[in-house]
């Protein structure tokens, strides 16, 4: 069968729609078209041994579950088995339901477990009360999904048309399960280029997708390696959120004659049931910009107690986006590079290139991931591709075994322009990436090479260190009606008895209210003569908040010292300045800021906690920024001759209306 023919027999079996309008919507026909294509798939697989399984059913019926189960699955000679007499074609006209039912519930637990995660039941009764299941049944007991007519491969292409026509007819929430197939297919197609030595024909590796959706990236993958290899072994894992996904997945791989005891069912972050394992590849989309309170105290105690050791060591995130939670977790998957390594590609908004500053969660993740030379580039998308969202997105590829020549770089590939129209708009998709375009980009990853799309950095480009610029306080002091009027302002007059605080307002009314005194300790000095002179006896907590009330800022005033005649600090003047990774921060701040500020000084005591020098390390990748090409404006001229023209048609319509 070719590419045609699967397109024909995907849009075939969906034609099944046209009995369930007008009693189920849209976005619901492939959650009853799915199970029920499956369904008559399995039943196609299991024929040739229907009754051998029946006999062993009743040969072993009295034995442990777990016993016949293994029997009727050796019965079977396929990882699943149906201990049931019935198929579609024999069910009851009367009792339909009842009987489907029971024919469902009489499969091994891997298959009828795919069929309750797809609510099933409920879409069975649903279907019975508009009449409509008994004509849904016989319409798929007709088809012909035998292995003999299509094989495992070719349902697989068959189902997997299936799926995204499913993704098109409920694209309001898509998005969250399904990546659509050009990102797909450009994402696995980056992180499989070049691994020639690892695809080949004997060769077994495993592939994982910690939220594999509806198994898009599992299964292109595995295409990918069976067309370059020529039939090696792929052993995919996952693991989905979504029950329904989950039942997609699981059953898009019973469909391909796939082992599916390691895709598994939960939330990945706090929940991992892949725990200890790593994989050879990973592939990923997860949600974008999701916030992960609700895993919030699993996460942050694994961070605490775990370290290194456990999946989120450098730091965590803002709870707001859990992004950089799933790349970390992906991290932590990776074989050792002694034992070949790994690599990745995840799809990530532009958050994770930029949010959050030195010293930050996501800084330090960012940290991590470039001084462990992890990062191998970064490609932009153009806006408009998924389903749910418009945003700009990013495939990051990742490999902890980078060839010769990529070692300590990062290439950014700015695709941006690769963008095709799409005939019709599918929710936020409006645009997809054509296969020449898809070449194109893995070419450009491929030569390594400068020029207008792809930009080559050394990892210390994206680092920088802040240090804290502070400026010396400088301020007058004044016994003014204004200023004295600030004093009851102050918590620790305020505090005092009312005699108290009156004898003190009057000793500060002594002074001159014209005289403005320049230096703090002229001022503290007078001020504790007038206070001695009324017979008050202060302690530091009040004297600060006199000195606090009568003093304001005076760039003209002396600077204020402390007690070992140092500079005090102006924390309203205090600045941070990022200076580049490998650069004296002292030459820096010569050439940068001291011309500009004289009185400035580095602040030695702000030290980054990991390498204890000067200065906050901080990580970031303004990607748009290496890709941004000036634009000068229109000549002046040109501007005014559009002005006058819009402007002589509107006098001319308002002299058409008046006349």
């Amino acid at each position: 069968m070719n590419t045609e023919s699967h397109s024909q027999l995907a849009a075939f079996i969906w034609s099944v729609a046209d009995l369930l309008r007008g009693n189920f919507r849209q976005s619901q026909y492939g959650r009853i078209i799915l199970p029920f294509a499956l369904l008559r798939r399995l039943e196609c697989v299991l024929e040739p041994s229907k009754e051998a399984v029946l006999t062993a059913a009743h040969t072993h019926q009295a034995k442990p579950d777990p016993v016949r189960e293994k029997l009727l699955l050796r019965a079977a000679e396929q990882p699943f088995f149906n201990a049931s007499p019935l198929s579609l074609g024999t069910l009851s006209d009367t009792q339909t339901a009842d009987d489907l039912l029971s024919y469902v519930q009489s499969f091994s637990q891997d298959a009828r477990e795919i069929f309750e995660h797809f609510e099933f039941e409920n879409f069975v009764q649903q279907l019975g009360a508009g009449d409509l299941l008994y004509q849904v049944v016989q319409r798929f007991a007709a088809m012909d999904l035998s292995p003999q007519r299509l094989s495992h491969y070719g349902m697989g292409l068959v189902f997997e048309e299936l799926i995204r026509k499913f993704a098109e007819s409920s694209n309001d929430t898509a998005g969250e399960h399904f990546t659509p197939r050009d990102i797909v297919h450009l994402t696995t197609s980056l992180v499989l280029t070049g691994q020639d030595d690892k695809l080949t024909h004997d060769g077994i590796v495993t592939v994982y997708d910690p939220t594999a959706g509806t198994g898009g990236f599992l299964s292109e993958s595995d295409g990918y390696m069976q067309q370059v290899s020529g039939g090696m072994s792929v052993s995919p894992h996952g693991q989905e959120l979504n029950p329904e996904s989950y039942a997609i997945c699981k059953a898009d791989m019973l469909i391909k004659g796939q082992e599916v005891d390691q895709i598994k069912l939960g939330n990945t972050l706090s929940n991992d049931q892949l725990a200890g394992e790593r994989f050879d590849f990973m592939l990923s989309n997860p949600p974008f910009g999701v916030e992960w309170k609700k895993v919030q105290k699993v996460i942050t105690d694994e961070h605490k107690h775990k370290g290194y050791d456990g999946r989120f060591g450098p730091g965590l995130p803002r709870v707001s986006d859990g992004s950089l939670l799933f790349l970390m977790h992906l991290v932590s998957k990776m074989r050792p590079r002694q034992e070949g390594g790994s690599r990745i590609g995840i799809i990530l908004n532009g958050s994770p290139l930029f949010t959050g500053g030195a010293g930050s969660g996501e800084s330090e993740i960012r940290r991590y991931l470039l001084q462990h030379d992890l990062v191998e580039a970064i490609v932009g998308l153009p806006t408009d591709m998924f389903y749910n969202t418009g945003i700009a997105t990013y495939v990051w590829i990742l490999s902890n075994n980078k060839l010769a020549e990529r070692r300590g770089q990062v290439q950014l590939i700015d695709a941006t322009g690769r963008a095709s129209k799409m005939r019709k708009s599918l929710g936020s998709k409006r645009q997809f990436v054509a296969d020449r375009d898809i070449e194109e980009i893995v070419r450009l990853y491929g030569a390594f090479q400068e020029n207008e799309e792809s930009k080559l950095f050394p990892v210390e480009a994206f680092g920088y260190r802040r240090i804290t610029v502070e400026r010396p306080l400088r301020l007058n002091f004044q016994a003014s009606p204004e200023r004295l009027a600030k004093l009851d302002d102050e918590k620790a007059i305020q505090k005092l008895d009312a005699g108290e605080r009156e004898a003190l307002k009057g000793a500060c009314a002594t002074f001159d209210p014209e005289q403005v005194y320049t230096n703090r300790d002229a001022f503290t000095q007078a001020l504790k003569a007038a206070l001695a002179e009324a017979g008050l006896k202060i302690g530091a907590p009040v004297q600060k908040a006199i000195l606090n009330a009568l003093s304001e800022r005076d760039p003209e005033a002396d600077i204020c010292r402390d007690k070992k005649g140092n500079p005090e600090p102006d924390t309203n003047l205090r600045d941070f300045e990022n200076v580049p990774l490998g650069e004296s921060v002292f030459d820096y701040f010569e050439r940068e800021v001291k011309p500009h500020v004289p009185d400035a000084w580095i602040d030695e005591d702000k030290r980054d906690p990991l390498d204890g020098r000067i200065g906050i390390v901080g990580f970031e990748i303004p990607f748009n920024r290496h890709f941004y090409q000036f634009t000068p404006p229109r000549p002046l001229e040109e501007i005014d001759a559009d002005l006058k023209a819009c402007t002589d048609r509107i006098k001319q319509m308002i002299e058409e209306l008046s006349a």
